[in-house]
């Protein structure tokens, strides 16, 4: 897992709500998509941590495996 990435996804996120929240107040559809879309992008950085995470697991295992035999 990186820590970093994962971190850099959080703070797209919080950028992502304060944008669109600031839409919301401001009345701009402009920033509340941003905002949202910056969002996505955090829920997506998420995902890739998760199947980088599910990848090593799975090579820690076969490996594991391998030298028991």
């Amino acid at each position: 897992m990186s820590t970093e990435n994962r971190a850099k996804a959080v703070g797209k996120n919080i950028e992502g709500k304060l944008q669109e929240v600031w839409g919301n107040l401001t009345g701009s559809k402009k920033d509340q998509a941003a905002g949202k879309a910056k969002q996505a992008e955090s829920a997506a950085r998420h995902a890739v941590e998760d199947v980088k995470e599910t990848a090593k697991g799975i090579a820690d295992k076969a490996k594991k495996a391998i030298d028991k035999l």
